[in-house]
């Protein structure tokens, strides 16, 4: 695990959530904006930002709409850490 890009990920919520949202699928930006209730804006920098850390990467670059974005292999380890680390927290808030 890049504890550097972990540390880079879980300081911001816009990051965090938009990682949890591709970890289920590839998608696009309003996909991602829908589901997890941010500005498209927010999510457009936000996956530039993610891809330049090598954490998300476009599928259909060529696209100027309907791009499809996908966590890389190193994205979906990291989402899947900050995932379960999510859900531990929240479990041990609920008990």
């Amino acid at each position: 695990m890049d504890w550097k890009k972990y540390g880079y990920l879980i300081s911001s919520d816009y990051r965090k959530k938009v990682v949890i949202s591709l970890l289920a699928e590839p998608k696009t930006p309003k996909q991602i904006a829908v589901d997890v209730s941010l500005y498209l804006s927010h999510v457009s920098k936000t996956l530039n930002d993610l891809q330049e850390f090598n954490i998300a990467i476009c599928l259909t670059p060529e696209l100027k709409r309907g791009r499809i974005y996908e966590l890389t292999k190193e994205g979906k380890d990291l989402a899947k850490y900050l995932k379960e680390t999510l859900r531990k927290k929240k479990h041990e808030h609920t008990s």
